[in-house]
């Protein structure tokens, strides 16, 4: 395999046409996609509700199908899922009431971790506790971790008390009103509980058996790749089936979207095509990743 490009330079070999052809943003296919994936939810919500025969069965697969919202909150970051910016901005806040995500706050973050993507020091999802053993790897897969720290985030954002390095301060009104909006929802369904438990059976339970699917996903994104800057070498794609591709609105193809962020989800198979060879970190599912990535962990 040739030695990855820089990604600059990779991104400087492609003409104006294929450019246009590639961030062409479209409602279409993420309206399709949408349907798919939120048809999906409606209808294991009802079984569950319904209690169809072995029912309790769908709550992990209501789990990773809502957690897995983040895939598209994440794009919407980005703005490329649609054509339509309002659509983008809508999707992405409703996403993120259901993973405890204020949205707005997100995007800053996101859009600096794609700035200094695994450097250490610049990079936000590098602030955490290492993941250096596999009581650590498993405790962080668990996600209890990332419960935590949101609803500790969202009180802090809620009393206009978070500041972090790379939230900027002209946005602090508008992050401390989204906290407060998704504080009154919560509230909300925590009175509906003592009416009806339907949405403890059809979100809730199911969104905290689905966060350790969605930790393991993320973490093959930039676990153990190199801390360069060179997006082809500190990002990792891994190969998987159709199946996870859909759920993860094909963010498997991950150097590929930090390598070109502009391109939409529903293209990065064809930016795939012209980037395969360049790939500097694979893995051949997601299996296999989370094997490599434990067998490297030797300590407890």
């Amino acid at each position: 395999m040739p030695h990855p490009l820089d990604h600059k330079t990779f991104l400087s070999g492609f003409d104006s046409d294929t450019r246009a052809a590639l961030t062409a943003r479209s409602d279409g296919p993420a309206l399709w996609h949408l349907a798919g994936h939120g048809g999906l939810i409606a209808v294991c919500a009802i079984l569950i509700a319904v209690r169809v025969p072995m029912w309790g069965l769908l709550l992990p697969l209501q789990g990773i199908l809502l957690s897995f919202l983040f895939t598209l909150a994440h794009e919407c970051t980005h703005k490329t899922p649609f054509a339509n910016e309002r659509l983008n901005d809508t999707i992405g806040h409703i996403c993120g009431v259901v993973l405890v995500l204020p949205f707005r706050t997100f995007r800053y973050f996101h859009l600096t971790h794609h700035k200094w993507t695994n450097i250490a020091g610049k990079d936000p999802e590098l602030s955490g506790e290492p993941l250096t053993t596999r009581t650590r790897s498993l405790w962080h897969v668990s996600g209890l971790p990332y419960w935590r720290a949101q609803f500790v985030q969202l009180a802090s954002l809620a009393q206009g008390r978070f500041a972090a390095p790379w939230l900027p301060e002209r946005a602090a009104a508008a992050v401390t009103r989204e906290a407060r909006v998704i504080v009154a929802i919560y509230i909300c369904v925590g009175f509906s509980l003592f009416f009806t438990p339907l949405l403890f059976w059809i979100w809730i339970l199911p969104a905290l058996l689905g966060q350790p699917v969605l930790r393991l996903y993320l973490l093959a994104e930039h676990g153990d790749c190199p801390m360069v800057a060179n997006m082809f070498e500190n990002t990792r794609t891994t190969f998987t089936n159709r199946l996870v591709r859909f759920v993860a609105w094909n963010m498997p193809y991950h150097i590929e979207h930090h390598v070109w962020p502009q391109v939409p989800f529903h293209q990065l198979p064809a930016l795939h095509a012209h980037a395969k060879s360049h790939l500097g970190v694979t893995a051949d599912g997601y299996a296999a990743f989370t094997k490599d990535y434990l067998a490297r962990r030797t300590t407890r």
